[in-house]
């Protein structure tokens, strides 16, 4: 399976450093600057990823759009028709400006709202409680960061979860995409509690009591 990743910001880079890092396949990173997103390439040493254009990066099986929650939501209305059949993973969260609040309803998720855009696509929901810097250390004291993973497409939760499975974190199957409704906003109680506690950005989730390899179902 092709996996594209589109945006160079801190989230975009800390992912196709994983990838790259973790797993076997194809990799493409869509840039809206190519060359100089294949200089960052090469600062990092990933000789093994392709870099392309935003839209030839549409290619790939799965996409993830490493965009801040409304640009994806323009992104999707604009690529409908591409990103039909696609798997699309919704890393987002839906904060406002100050981060004081959310720009989604309280009955609604950002996840929610890219899948009633894209109605023929895949949507599923990870890495949204997932700071960019734990990417560079995700185990902390010998415990593995969790990633919750949600969708309604049963297929493509697994598809993901087993294709990222080499990543040094320990994804759990969260269930339904509307669970973005809560993981979205405990997310933002999970900054508020760094910044208290002055860790952040490097602040992580993990659950205890469940067993380390994670039922599907």
């Amino acid at each position: 399976m092709t996996i594209s990743v589109l945006g160079t910001g801190n989230m975009g880079k800390a992912l196709v450093k994983q990838l790259t890092a973790y797993t076997e396949g194809q990799v493409l990173w869509g840039s809206r600057n190519p060359e100089e997103a294949a200089e960052l390439a090469k600062s990092f040493g990933l000789d093994q990823i392709t870099v392309v254009s935003y839209e030839d990066a549409l290619q790939a099986d799965m996409i993830i759009p490493a965009f801040p929650a409304a640009a994806i939501m323009d992104w999707a209305l604009v690529h409908q028709g591409r990103l039909q059949h696609k798997i699309i993973v919704d890393i987002s969260n839906p904060f406002n400006d100050d981060f004081s609040g959310f720009t989604t309803a309280w009955g609604e998720s950002s996840a929610e709202r890219l899948q009633s855009l894209l109605p023929d696509s895949k949507v599923i929901g990870a890495f949204k409680n997932t700071f960019f810097k734990v990417f560079e250390n995700p185990v902390f004291e010998d415990k593995r960061s969790d990633v919750l993973v949600t969708g309604d497409d049963e297929e493509a939760v697994l598809r993901f979860i087993e294709r990222f499975r080499p990543l040094p974190f320990r994804f759990i199957h969260a269930g339904k995409l509307a669970n973005n409704r809560t993981i979205e906003r405990f997310t933002l109680l999970e900054l508020e509690l760094a910044v208290r506690y002055g860790t952040y950005p490097y602040i992580s989730l993990q659950l205890f009591g469940l067993k380390e390899t994670v039922p599907a179902g």
